[in-house]
């Protein structure tokens, strides 16, 4: 089917108490494993690209196959935008077919943050944006930042200033790899929850603990983002790959290799977040 909102997905996510896979593609491979992956379990899902992905290949080349290849499913298929990092990344975008934006203004001071995501906001019309205030630590693309907690009071007035569809919480999540086990601030999300009526979405999933993911979507988490796990688990199919088959030359047998585990993955993670199922929600 033709891409869809996510603004539908994650509303009927939160209705309905389970989460949406939002799944980062770095090239062709893994799309069509996120794809075949919804597909198979009867999942919603969103294929994300971040800003550091569409220095590799711009909007228009992922725009393309991904509203192409979900034309091949039946199942609802949102291609967003991760840590937008400008208006003009966003405006491209837009353009270029995505359903789903997210501008990430977080390491911004909280009023220059509202200016920037309320400039998306307005230039996106129907299109849902995403935004994120306080911090998630770590390191994506290049994004690098230390770990600075939500404020419930503060995220209760940025989501009414800004007019955002849903809102990235800062609980303890990282990204990139961690160096132990995350804990996360579940009281905060909580707290959130009271006073935050948009989805929420948990960003650095990637070696979160599943009870710990299964205690955030049910205090309202509706969207769910792995991009590390997806990466490491493609990257070692393919190593694997080359390490037992060294004579190969052909690109698309070890990609294969790495298209296929990352679809097995997906297939977890999706049964993790509960959508299995709910393409029909």
């Amino acid at each position: 089917m033709p891409l869809v909102s996510s603004r539908e997905l994650l509303l009927a996510a939160q209705r309905g108490g389970y989460a949406i896979g939002a799944f980062n593609a770095e090239n062709m491979e893994m799309v069509q494993a996120i794809i075949e992956a919804a597909d198979e379990m009867n999942a919603p899902v969103l294929v994300q690209t971040t800003s550091g992905t569409l220095k590799y290949a711009p909007p228009s080349v992922f725009g393309g196959f991904v509203s192409r290849l979900a034309r091949d499913v039946k199942v609802p298929v949102a291609l967003h935008l991760d840590h937008g990092n400008s208006l003009i990344l966003a405006e491209k975008c837009a353009r270029e077919g995505y359903t789903s934006l997210m501008i990430d203004g977080s390491l911004l001071p909280f009023n220059s943050n509202v200016t920037l995501t309320r400039s998306v906001v307005a230039m996106a019309c129907d299109i849902p944006v995403e935004a994120e205030l306080g911090t998630v630590g770590g390191k994506e693309d290049d994004h690098d930042a230390k770990p600075q907690y939500t404020d419930p009071a503060e995220a209760a007035d940025f989501v009414a200033r800004t007019g955002i569809s849903s809102f990235a919480v800062a609980i303890g999540t990282a990204h990139g790899i961690y160096k132990g086990i995350p804990k996360l601030d579940i009281e905060r999300l909580s707290e959130i929850r009271k006073v935050v009526s948009v989805p929420l979405v948990l960003h650095g999933t990637s070696g979160v603990p599943a009870d710990q993911v299964r205690a955030c979507i049910e205090r309202g988490i509706c969207k769910v983002n792995y991009a590390t796990e997806l990466r490491i688990t493609f990257s070692d199919a393919v190593k694997s790959y080359i390490t037992t088959k060294p004579d190969n030359f052909d690109p698309k047998k070890y990609l294969s290799a790495g298209r296929d585990a990352v679809k097995a993955r997906v297939i977890e993670l999706i049964r993790l977040c509960g959508s299995d199922g709910k393409a029909g929600a």
